[in-house]
């Protein structure tokens, strides 16, 4: 092959294969857009490679054939509804190896369309997501737990029509449940939490197997939810209680005993003291992100409890707490390897506090000082010349 011929080969020449790798570093409206192009392109952008982890967004208004099987074709098996108005049925029924269904904002989702979709088993489906469908009650998650016994990511926040009832039929029917989110579902108590803990029902072993469970915003939660999670839930990673405003100290006694727990979000909780931290400082030694933003009664003490026990903390967040400089030369001594700190809205910390942190704390990758009216640009220099830092926020802007 001459000079001039090896010029005039086109990229439409590559093989398929190697057109359809080309692809994938593309996102999802270039990949659109490429298999538009022409029938080779069109051809290569049907690999299954190109698509592998895209979840597709879709407005289901009016029928549409070729829709699901060019889906199916593609090999993708995530599917977030943007707006639904035609039977949820023929999703399920469209794509048989659904993985993923993200209805999340559909508010016109009902029990009978959920129960029309979920009338057999889909033992592909393991996440599904349910955020803000105010519609639904506990009768869907009666059919959720006869028919998706292999879902392991549930997302109820904003559910408000949720209850007890409604955990005890997930303790029954979904074992292998990881993450379960219940953000403001205001009518689910103690007594859910003691179901999906196996603690309560004979009938129900529970959902043992959960790793990320997500109450913020739960009102009628106690301490005894707490007790019920340290008993059962043994491999749980992470807890959300932000806004859980009846969770009190007493109740952080039953979660520094848990041996796999690493994520806790107390923001808010204006219940929540010195003396809890102190007792998560105690067992808490795996904890790697704590979160007590805005619980007015959290002062120095606790950062000397955090320094001298929460060893592996990697992100802390104390916004609007009552700390000072005092407290920030305790974390300081105990905690150098923290990557993230956020004590933004924290008015007794001074240039003097910053000074602390800028000459222990090296590995620090991101700070918020929003709200910090004590600091002045002679502190904020010494932030700035931290080696790792690639965000610092001051409300304004944000240094990358």
């Amino acid at each position: 092959m001459d000079s001039a011929e090896r010029h005039s080969v086109h990229i439409s020449c590559l093989f398929p294969e190697i057109l359809a790798i080309i692809f994938t570093y593309l996102d999802v409206k270039e990949k659109g857009r490429a298999v538009q192009v022409c029938t080779a392109w069109r051809d290569a952008g049907y690999h299954r490679v190109v698509w592998r982890g895209v979840e597709a967004k879709l407005h289901l208004r009016r029928a549409n054939p070729s829709l699901f099987p060019s889906l199916v074709r593609r090999g993708i098996s995530r599917i977030q509804i943007l707006s639904l108005r035609r039977s949820l049925k023929d999703v399920v029924a469209g794509i048989p190896n659904l993985q993923s269904l993200n209805l999340s904002g559909c508010y016109n989702v009902t029990d009978v369309a959920l129960a029309n979709a979920f009338s057999h088993e889909i033992p592909s489906l393991i996440e599904l997501n349910l955020s803000l469908c105010k519609q639904i009650t506990d009768s869907s998650l009666a059919k959720i737990c006869q028919w998706l016994k292999n879902l392991e990511v549930l997302e109820l926040g904003g559910c408000t029509n949720v209850t007890n009832t409604g955990l005890l039929l997930c303790a029954w029917g979904i074992r292998k449940l990881r993450r379960l989110n219940l953000r403001s579902c205001r009518q689910v108590g103690d007594q859910g939490i003691g179901h999906l803990a196996g603690n309560i029902s004979h009938t129900a072993t529970g959902t043992l197997a959960l790793e990320h469970l997500g109450l913020q915003d739960c009102q009628k939660l106690t301490d005894q939810a707490l007790k019920h999670v340290s008993i059962g839930l043994i491999t749980l990673r992470s807890v959300n209680l932000s806004f859980c405003g009846s969770i009190t100290d007493s109740g952080l006694r039953f979660l520094s005993k848990m041996p796999t727990l690493c994520e806790i979000n107390l923001r808010s909780c204006d219940n929540i003291s010195d003396i809890g931290v102190g007792y998560l400082a105690e067992g808490g030694s795996k904890i790697t992100n704590l979160d007590v933003s805005f619980c007015e009664r959290i002062g120095d003490q606790s950062l000397i409890h955090i320094s001298q026990g929460l060893y592996r903390l990697n992100n802390l967040s104390l916004s609007a707490c009552n700390i000072s400089d005092e407290g920030i030369e305790k974390l300081v001594q105990g905690l150098q390897e923290l990557s993230t700190l956020n004590i933004g809205q924290c008015n007794k910390v001074t240039d003097k506090g910053l000074r602390l942190i800028s000459e222990n704390l090296r590995n620090l990758a991101c700070i918020d000082l929003y709200g910090c009216t004590k600091i002045t640009t002679v502190g904020l220099e010494l932030i700035m010349q931290l080696p790792s830092l690639r965000t610092l926020n001051l409300g304004l802007w944000h240094k990358k």
